[in-house]
Parts: C-alpha cells; sequence; structure tokens
C-alpha cells in the first residue's frame, strides 16, 4: 500500500509538470499567432492608406510613425527586413542590447523561403528566457512579398511555473497525508492479518518433544488460517502419539540393554562358582586329614564371587540412582583434595589456583565424580610407562568452578570419542563402563558440564565444570 502510494505521487507529478509545460507551449505558440495575425493586419491596413509606392525601398518611410503606433496598440515589439535580410525598420528605438540582428542569417531566409506557409518560426533562449521569433513576407497591394515581418516574443512563464508551484505544493500536501494514512493502514491491516500467524508462529516454536503440547484455538480464524491450524494441531496429536510410543520404546529397549548387562555381569562369577562346586562334589572326601583346608579354600573362592557378584550389584545400583541435591557448600579445594587421599599412587598430583573455590555440591557425589575420573586415569596409564603422571587441578573459570584429571596414558581413538559416555562402554578389558555415564550422570544433574580432550598415545584430559557461588563465610 506504501508503495503504490508513493509510484502513485511520483506518476502524478511526472504527468501533471508535462501536461504544465504542454499548456504552456500551446499557450505561447497561440498568442505569438494571434499577435503575428494582429500586426499582420495593421501592417496591411497601413500599406493600403500610403501614398508611397508600395516597394521594398519605401518600406521605411511608409512605417516611419506607424511601426510605433501599431507597436503601442498591439503591446508587441516587431521588426522589418528587406527580402535580403537587412534591418529596415524596428518598433524599438534601441537594440544594440537586444537579440535583434541588423542582418538576418542566411538560413533563416532560406528555411522561410522553402516554407510552404511562407513562415519560419526559430527558437532560442536569450538571458536564460525562451525566446521564439517568427518571420513571414510582408506583401503589396498585388501579393507580391516586399519585405519580411520578424515579430520576437519572450515567454514569460513566471504566472504559470507560479501556478504550478502552488498545486504542486497542495498536491504534495495531499499525498502526504495520504502517505501517513497509507502507513497506517498497512500497520493495522497487516497486523491483522498476521496475528493468527504470530499466534502459530509462538505456538510452533515452544513445540518441544519432552512435554505436552497445546493446541491452537483462535475465534472465527480466516479459511486458510483455519486450514494451517488444523494441520498444526493434527500434527499435535501425531507428535504426541509419536513421543509416547518413542519414550515407551527407549524405555523398554533400555531395560532389555540393562537386563542383558546385568545377565552378562552376573554369569561371569556363576560360571567359576559351578566349576568349584562339581570340582568340591567329585573330590569331597570326609576322611581326607586335609578336609579343613580344602574346605576354607573352596568357601574363599565361593566369597570371593559373591563379592564380584556384590559389587556388579553395587555399580548397577550407583549408577541408576540419581543423585540427590544437598546443595551443601563446600570449599571444592578441600574435598578434592580429600577425595585423592585414598590413592596410593605416586604419581598423582593435586594443584589448586585458590585455597578455596566454593559451589553448592553433593560432598557424596563429588568425591564420586573426582575417584571415576581418577580410577579411569590411572587405568588409561599402561604399566611399561617409565614416567607415569596424573595431574588433577581446580581452578575458577568465570562463573563456574573447574575440575580437570590429565594423565598421559594410551588416550581415546577418535573413532569411540562419541561413545565415551554411554552406559556400558568401556575400552578396557575389565570392568563394566559405568563409571563415566555416571559421573556425566550427576554433573548435569548439578547443572555442570562434562568434556575431554585427548591425543591418542599422548594422554586424556577431562574437564568438569559446575556453577560456583561468591566467597562466602560458612563453609563445609
Amino acid at each position: 500500500m506504501i508503495l503504490l502510494v508513493l509510484i502513485a505521487s511520483v506518476l502524478i507529478l511526472g504527468v501533471t509538470i508535462y501536461q504544465f509545460r504542454e499548456i504552456n507551449i500551446d499557450y505561447h505558440e497561440n498568442r505569438m499567432e494571434r499577435k503575428e495575425e494582429q500586426i499582420r493586419q495593421s501592417i496591411d491596413l497601413t500599406i493600403q492608406k500610403t501614398t508611397y509606392p508600395v516597394t521594398t525601398e519605401n518600406l521605411g518611410l511608409i512605417f516611419k510613425e506607424e511601426i510605433y503606433e501599431i507597436a503601442v496598440v498591439q503591446n508587441m515589439n516587431f521588426n522589418i527586413y528587406s527580402l535580403e535580410g537587412e534591418l529596415i525598420k524596428s518598433s524599438r528605438p534601441k537594440f544594440e542590447n537586444d537579440p535583434i540582428s541588423l542582418c538576418l542569417d542566411p538560413e533563416v531566409l532560406n528555411q522561410l523561403e522553402a516554407s510552404v506557409d511562407k513562415r519560419y518560426v526559430e527558437r532560442n533562449k536569450a538571458a536564460g528566457d525562451q525566446y521564439q521569433a517568427s518571420y513571414t513576407y510582408i506583401s503589396d497591394r498585388q501579393f507580391k512579398p516586399i519585405g519580411i515581418l520578424n515579430l520576437p516574443y519572450f515567454e514569460d512563464n513566471s504566472f504559470n511555473d507560479k501556478e504550478l508551484n502552488e498545486f504542486l505544493t497542495r498536491l504534495g500536501g495531499v499525498y502526504f497525508l495520504m502517505f501517513l494514512l497509507a502507513i497506517g493502514l498497512a500497520y493495522f491491516i497487516s497486523k491483522y492479518i498476521t496475528r493468527s500467524l504470530e499466534t502459530i508462529s509462538d505456538m510452533m516454536e515452544r513445540t518441544d518433544l519432552t512435554r505436552r503440547n497445546e493446541k491452537i484455538h483462535l475465534e472465527k480464524p480466516g479459511e486458510e488460517i483455519e486450514k494451517l491450524i488444523s494441520s498444526y494441531n493434527a500434527m499435535i496429536d501425531e507428535l504426541s502419539l509419536s513421543a509416547a510410543k518413542l519414550a515407551k520404546s527407549e524405555r523398554e529397549q533400555a531395560w532389555r540393554e540393562m537386563a542383558k548387562q546385568v545377565a552378562h555381569e552376573i554369569k561371569n562369577p556363576l560360571t567359576p562358582m559351578r566349576l568349584s562346586v562339581q570340582s568340591f562334589e567329585r573330590k569331597f572326601d570326609p576322611d581326607d586329614p586335609n578336609i579343613t583346608e580344602k574346605v576354607a579354600e573352596y568357601s574363599k573362592t565361593l566369597i570371593q564371587q559373591i563379592d564380584t557378584m556384590s559389587s556388579i550389584a553395587s555399580a548397577f545400583s550407583s549408577f541408576a540412582e540419581m543423585p540427590a541435591q544437598q546443595n551443601e557448600t563446600l570449599n571444592v579445594v578441600k574435598i578434592v583434595k580429600l577425595a585423592l587421599d585414598i590413592f596410593n599412587e605416586e604419581y598423582i598430583h593435586f594443584i589448586a589456583e585458590e585455597e578455596e573455590i566454593i559451589a553448592k555440591l553433593d560432598r557424596t557425589q563429588l568425591i564420586r565424580v573426582v575417584t571415576n575420573l581418577v580410577k579411569n586415569a590411572i587405568q588409561a596409564i599402561p604399566d611399561d610407562n617409565p614416567s607415569p603422571r596424573i595431574l588433577v587441578s581446580v581452578a575458577i573459570d568465570g562463573e563456574m568452578v573447574k575440575i580437570s584429571v590429565a594423565d598421559n596414558g594410551i588416550g581415546i581413538e577418535k573413532e569411540v570419542e562419541d561413545k565415551i559416555f554411554e552406559p556400558k562402554f568401556t575400552t578396557k578389558t575389565s570392568g563394566m563402563g559405568l563409571g563415566l555415564g555416571m559421573v556425566k550422570n550427576i554433573v548435569e544433574t548439578y547443572k555442570g558440564t562434562i568434556n575431554f580432550t585427548s591425543q591418542p598415545g599422548k594422554g586424556t584430559v577431562f574437564c568438569v565444570k559446575f556453577p560456583r557461588v561468591g566467597n562466602m563465610i560458612s563453609i563445609k
């Protein structure tokens, strides 16, 4: 709408200026023709009344005084030239500064002679104004040419220009109001048209697979908008069904995978237990003098396998248990040091940027995170490494507290980096692959992040970040 108003205003402006110019041209042409005809009639009347012989040589005498009377009556100056183009008489007493030649240009004489109506109009500019000059023949009583009438005509456009400026000013005011009206109207119409689309857009932006999405309900929507809303509501229904099916499928798959893993891990100690029982059954002799030692050895073997099964159950229990958010105000530096006390490896080093870095975490879960990362670092260092090294550091990173565990072990291959936090995934020959999955679970529960960088053959750096709080007096 705004563009249409602008285009219309420009077009009408151009047409108006063009029309005014055409009117000016027609007006001046008609006025000059009228003046020329009136002067010709006065000249013919003077020639009819004169007592001088009507010849070219006598034109100066014939119009000696009459030329001034005609100029005053017609309010228009003019000049009389001979047929050869020499000036004979002019109604102006002084014409040195006027665009009047004492001798006509040969081109003018040729154009006048070649014209059909024996009339030639010359257009030019003089003193910045449009200037026209008409040339016609003066005839005697027998209609024989005896001279040339030159009528200089200056176009005075001041009045028309004033009228044009006034008209354009009024027209500009009208179109300015129309432009403002178009802006306001376009704004409200676009708002009215798009408010339904904005509602749909907002609802689509809030669409989330993890929660129940609301349907769109609008009063009296347009036909096209109603179709769009119906499609969106149908999509929401399908999305809800698909999300429910997907969640159910994921839960079932997770339970199946967990059941397979538990069954696999439990079978490992059950096999040696079965073999031990069968062997004891075949070799059992109550009269054997060493029966006490054999029973003790047999019991020790069973107890070891039972302990293994117990550790398996504890590991799965720890992984499945969501860490409780105790929100204890802790000195992270102190707790990390405490977690490292259980390790006897001399190549484990600890550094801290500050003596106190405060965060709100659960003490037990923080210790679990540190110990799991350090255990992984220890297991990543091969036995033949001549200078094993693990560096645990605590530092401030903006609004976060950063705990880093770096080792110079075997590193992590590129092709398994995406699976490193998956449950039951492990690159070690022993273990169940639940440690890093549990660590990630704890970290994300406390709105933290965990990531790592690794170079195969050189080592790995795990970095854990938790939100920290300002310095506090009372800490645990």
